[in-house]
């Protein structure tokens, strides 16, 4: 017997089968109780279709626990999305917390889901293995957007929490995303360990797999409490009521058919924000997301229904929300003629740094407590901010998972005020009581920094002119190239740490490439497993933890000292998608100079380092 048919045959075992004792192999599928009639018939007619390529994907590889959680799409398979997947990891996490976390069966868990196809069943199906081990189980009640789990962890004081979401995936992807007891994404090694928990634990427990009135009775009811309290503590955000403006922009809104409209909606009440207009045709959850290819709030064209309708009504400024309400984007109108700027996540993460420097300042609490943290693939330009005025930057690896939890490291030395986080990626963490990204956080406060600019006379666009113009112009170029053979994105990672060279003025670091576009490299941080390296640091060894994939960045100056120009590029794979993505960044003093700057060091980069043509590697 194969290894696929093994694969297989166990499939069919697992999807049907209610609880203990495990019927023999011998035993037909026919006589066993039917859990899912659709995923098991999926991996019956493949296999009687012979399709064994298309089984071979659904098959051959379990999909990864990481410190995300699981994400992926929703089929049958063990690579797979599924009833059978949710419940597995189910039991490998309430087993891990059982171990782990003291209390757990009184501190409980905290569940939520969102509007994608099949969330609200593996929320029930979540809780009913939880419920079953003795857990207490406050399962929110409808729809709810990510952070209010993370938010009801903390509250509740809830040993973990779980939110059955894809985020801004597209739409037959769907996700189970884990918090620990410190209401933070989980990081090593609980990753490892629930992974190790879930393998321990592969057999269904539950005779119930879906929702079901006489368990779900049982379950903790919290949510209207807990919006409430979110409402409160998102109320200690705002500066000031703005409810008596006498000529308030009007602020148009989309929730990309996910769930934040009535998040956005309450919060604008809450800061006494008006008016405020949702785009109507994707306002309600809709888990076909009809009028968006893709809905994510960064992508080309996804602000264009919004930017219409402001068009059509006079309003100057569009907000986004992506479809979990976690993650947050905004346009401006540039001109009367109707032309519009998109801020990118470095931009808005700029603004909000500024803005919270402001307020602090004038509550005259000393700078030396404030601090801010943001990933190290996003802009420098806060760093730069923290020097010249005085407060505490941090740098941390790419994800909440870690901006939270440096977050809560920095509060635990009871020197600093962590007030603000944020990553490129359009995710922004605003006060001490969340310590994950709040796309609902975001919308609100955005909208009253908007109020106050406009009554200064100045647009958010002016505004960020402003801060180049005090701690210089920064600009970001980020992007990535499609490799879908894993082998040779080693290899290319292992070439740039032997890069081929006839010749070069500039000293070279280890066997990295020297220069870039005529610029000189100075720096080079490797945090790779296996090739940990930092130049800037005496004993060469990183700060920063390392990277579960290939993490590197450069650091580069103008070969010319006349023109005091520089570059920061990151280089990394993804966890999730068959990319190998760029984060880079040009600093100096003007900023047409720096445009054609980073497109000259895309363009070695494509074309030299990566080898775009010669691996046929796809570039967007």
């Amino acid at each position: 017997m194969s290894e696929l048919e093994l694969k297989v045959k166990e499939w069919l075992i697992l999807d049907r089968v209610c609880y203990h004792p495990r019927p023999p192999p011998t035993e037909t599928t026919n006589s066993l109780h039917q859990q899912n009639e659709t995923t098991n018939a999926e991996i019956r007619r493949l296999w009687e279709n012979k399709e064994y390529s298309e089984l071979q994907k659904r098959m051959n590889t379990r999909i990864e626990f990481g410190t995300a959680g699981l994400r992926g799409k929703m089929e049958a398979g063990w690579a797979r999305m599924n009833d059978l997947i949710v419940i597995q990891a189910s039991q490998g996490l309430c087993e891990y917390v059982l171990r782990n976390v003291s209390d757990a069966r009184k501190r409980g868990i905290v569940i939520g889901h969102d509007h994608r196809h099949n969330s609200k069943k593996w929320a029930h199906i979540t809780a009913n293995v939880f419920f079953n081990r003795g857990l207490k189980v406050y399962l929110h009640a409808g729809l709810v957007h990510t952070p209010l789990v993370p938010f009801s962890v903390s509250k509740l004081g809830a040993a973990c929490g779980v939110m059955i979401t894809a985020s801004h995936n597209p739409k037959h992807d769907n996700g189970f995303k884990v918090y620990w007891e410190n209401a933070v994404q989980i990081i090593a090694p609980h990753d490892t360990g629930i992974a190790s928990a879930i393998s321990e634990n592969l057999e269904p427990k539950i005779t119930v797999w879906g929702e079901d009135p006489s368990i779900s009775s049982s379950f903790l009811n919290c949510t209207d409490d807990m919006i409430k309290a979110y409402y409160e503590d998102l109320q200690c955000l705002s500066v000031s009521r703005t409810s008596n403006n006498l000529h308030p922009p009007i602020f148009v809104s989309t929730a990309m058919h996910g769930v934040g409209d009535r998040f956005a909606a309450k919060a604008f009440d809450t800061f006494g924000i008006e008016p405020y207009v949702p785009v109507l045709e994707q306002k309600d959850p809709d888990p076909e997301f009809p009028t968006v290819s893709f809905p994510n709030p960064e992508e080309k064209g996804a602000l264009d229904r919004a930017i219409k309708l402001a068009n059509e009504i006079g309003a100057a400024v569009v907000l986004a929300q992506d479809p979990d309400a976690d993650r947050f984007a905004a346009a401006e109108k540039s001109s009367v003629e109707g032309s519009w700027f998109t801020f990118s996540g470095d931009q808005l993460g700029a603004l909000f740094a500024a803005r919270i420097l402001e307020q602090y300042k004038n509550s005259g609490r000393p700078i030396n407590r404030l601090a801010m943290v943001a990933s190290t693939v996003s802009s420098k330009l806060i760093q730069k901010m923290a020097l010249v005025e005085g407060f505490h930057f941090s740098e941390c690896l790419t994800g909440f998972k870690y901006i939270g939890n440096t977050a809560l490291d920095l509060e635990g030395t009871g020197s600093y005020d962590v007030l603000f986080g944020y990553e490129e990626a359009i995710g922004f963490m605003f006060g001490k009581t969340i310590r994950d990204k709040d796309g609902i956080a975001a919308t609100a406060c955005f909208a009253e920094m908007i109020i106050s600019l406009y009554s200064q006379g100045l647009t958010a666009q002016k505004y960020l002119q402003s801060i180049y113009q005090k701690y210089g112009y920064f600009q970001t170029k980020n992007s990535y190239v499609v490799c879908q053979d894993p082998t040779l994105t080693a290899q290319i990672f292992e070439r740039l740490r032997h890069y081929p060279v006839v010749s070069s003025k500039t000293p070279r670091i280890l066997g990295y490439p020297p220069a870039i576009a005529n610029l000189d490299i100075v720096g080079v941080r490797d945090l790779t497993v296996g090739h940990a390296y930092d130049s800037s640091i005496p004993s060469r060894e990183p700060v920063l933890p390392l990277s579960s994939g290939n993490m590197v960045t450069f650091k580069a100056n103008r070969r010319d000292k006349s023109s005091p120009q520089s570059i920061t590029l990151t280089l990394r794979t993804s966890g999730t998608e068959p990319k190998i993505k760029y984060y880079l960044e040009g600093q100096g003093p003007d900023a047409s100079e720096i445009k054609a700057l980073l497109d000259d060091v895309v363009k070695v980069l494509l074309t030299d380092w990566f080898e775009v043509d010669k691996h046929m590697l796809q570039v967007p």
